[in-house]
């Protein structure tokens, strides 16, 4: 469901119908009411002054000021967790209009590190995923030279420096990664944490890679548990939806089914 055709959508008839009914009948009315007749506003004409303003602001708040996600997995442990609510920053990276996704002021690029929300441009032209929003870490900008061999992360031929700080022990949806290796990486001076369950990675996520000019290279904190660009290739810059900065929530299973863990509601994303 492409919830911002929806608001623009429903932002365009509403207001539609409001201007039409101030163009061409609501004078009509007034003077009918000069004359001491009752006349009553359509009900149509009615929800449509009323929900417009709204569909509207929100509308304009969702393109271009934060937008709410779900996190729908565990690919971004221990940052984030499967059932986590974020807010995503829609103007960090340039003000872009809705549906169209195109760029209508440049306010900045993402840097190494960013935690960033992007359309996922699939693995191959049958790819029925494309297209859906995908959450992970920018570990490549363009231009840089990405490896990854060994479980070790190298930056320009520079290994990116890591160090265990414990055996990781999850709750709630996070349960399954319980005995993981924990460490913290430096990424170009920036810190964050990250989880590894083998001792040998998949072979399949082995390579070495030179990140084309509009495009970066993302990957998920969960090493042994993400499907990123060491898998399906460069996240295109028009795919950027925004930088995830604060988690406002956090509940198990679907509809918050689950038990509600409030100690995460406000933490930062870093």
């Amino acid at each position: 469901m492409d919830l911002a055709l929806i608001l623009t959508v429903a932002a365009a008839i509403t207001g539609a119908i409001w201007l039409l009914d101030s163009l061409l009948f609501a004078r009509k009315r007034r003077l009918m009411l000069a004359e001491g007749e009752e006349v009553a506003e359509p009900v149509i004409v009615e929800y449509a002054k009323s929900l417009f303003p709204v569909i509207f602001l929100v509308l304009g708040l969702r393109s271009f000021v934060a937008e709410p996600f779900r996190i729908p997995s565990n690919s971004m442990m221990p940052t984030l967790l499967d059932g986590d609510f974020i807010l995503v920053n829609k103007f960090g990276y340039g003000l872009r209009l809705p549906v169209a996704n195109t760029k209508v002021l440049d306010l900045g690029a993402p840097r190494r590190g960013d935690v960033v929300v992007f359309r996922y441009p699939g693995n191959g032209p049958d790819d029925p995923t494309a297209g859906a929003d995908y959450i992970k870490r920018v570990v490549g900008l363009p231009g840089d030279r990405i490896t990854f061999r060994d479980q070790t992360l190298y930056l320009n031929d520079q290994p990116v420096s890591k160090r265990p700080v414990g055996v990781y022990v999850g709750s709630g949806e996070g349960r399954e990664m319980t005995g993981a290796t924990l460490f913290e990486v430096d990424l170009d001076g920036r810190r964050h944490q990250s989880l590894e369950l083998f001792k040998q990675g998949d072979p399949r996520a082995e390579d070495s890679w030179v990140v084309p000019e509009g495009h970066y290279f993302m990957m998920g904190d969960n090493r042994d548990r993400s499907e990123d660009s060491r898998y399906w290739g460069f996240v295109p810059e028009q795919n950027l939806v925004g930088k995830a900065f604060v988690i406002w929530l956090n509940c198990d299973g679907w509809f918050c089914s689950g038990a509600f863990d409030y100690t995460r509601i406000g933490d930062t994303i870093r």
